[in-house]
């Protein structure tokens, strides 16, 4: 059974990066240099859990008032598929709306889009690329 936590210590902020370093870094060839930026800080982390190993992340920070941006969504591969994706973003919402949020946004990967099309989320503007991955942005209501 996933349990997603939002992160509270530093072990489960540690998860919560090696689970983004695995996804993003080892198999997307992202840059690391990308990967960590200077909003890891100011944004609210969670990690997700199978038992003791952490199975997936996420980050939620909040660019300007009322307006959230989801961020570094990840599952691991042994686990994609088996709703580990939206229990992340069941959790991460549920904070938003708890810090008064009215929207988020988030750049999604074009091959994750029908994922978060799903979870209400509406694509606008072109797609473009990020971190030499296909992008696109979207945006959900939270009222």
């Amino acid at each position: 059974m996933t349990e997603v936590r939002a992160v509270e210590s530093v072990d489960e902020r540690e998860d919560a990066f090696a689970v983004r370093r695995t996804v993003f870094v080892e198999e997307q060839d992202v840059d690391e240099e990308l990967e960590y930026d200077e909003y890891e800080d100011e944004s609210t982390h969670f990690v997700a859990y199978d038992g003791d190993e952490p199975i997936g992340a996420a980050r939620l920070r909040a660019p300007e008032p009322g307006l959230g941006k989801v961020e570094r969504v990840a599952v691991l591969e042994s686990h994609r598929g088996e709703g580990v994706g939206l229990a992340v973003m069941n959790a991460l919402e549920e904070q938003a709306r708890v810090e008064g949020l009215e929207s988020l946004k988030l750049h999604s990967q074009t091959h994750a889009a029908p994922f978060y099309g799903r979870l209400g989320y509406e694509r606008y503007g072109k797609e473009f690329e990020e971190a030499g991955i296909p992008h696109v942005k979207m945006r959900k209501s939270l009222s």
